[in-house]
Order: C-alpha cells, then sequence, then structure tokens
C-alpha cells in the first residue's frame, strides 16, 4: 500500500520545470560566465591534448620512415 502511494505521489507531482524570465537576465549577468570560461577552458586543453598526441604520433611516423630508409640504403 506504501509503494502504491508513493507511486501515485510522485507521478501526480511530476510537473516541467519552469524557467522565469528573470534567470534569462541572470544568464546575461556575472553567474553563468565562469561555467562557461570552465567549459571553454576544457574544451582547449582537450584540443591542444589531442593536437600534442597526434603531433608525437607523426614524430614517431616519421622517425620510423626515416629508419626503414637507412635500412634499404645500405
Amino acid at each position: 500500500m506504501k509503494q502504491t502511494f508513493m507511486i501515485v505521489a510522485l507521478c501526480v507531482g511530476a510537473d516541467m520545470a519552469q524557467a522565469h524570465p528573470g534567470h534569462l537576465a541572470e544568464a546575461a549577468g556575472h553567474g553563468h560566465w565562469l561555467g562557461a570560461a570552465a567549459i571553454g577552458a576544457a574544451i582547449a586543453i582537450g584540443l591542444w591534448a589531442g593536437l600534442r598526441e597526434k603531433a608525437k604520433a607523426r614524430a614517431a611516423e616519421a622517425e620510423q620512415d626515416e629508419e626503414l630508409q637507412e635500412a634499404e640504403a645500405q
């Protein structure tokens, strides 16, 4: 009986979140800029790390190609 009451209460109480116009003004202020800056920094760090790994892979590949060319020349 308790479970049925809890399920009905939760289903009846569920509703969509409603944003009020005041929240839009807050978003234009300083409240969300720190979060946006953190997300931007995370994206930049991710891109930097990915490009760095690609550069390392290219350097290793170039080194292997040089070693193969030297071995073929001998």
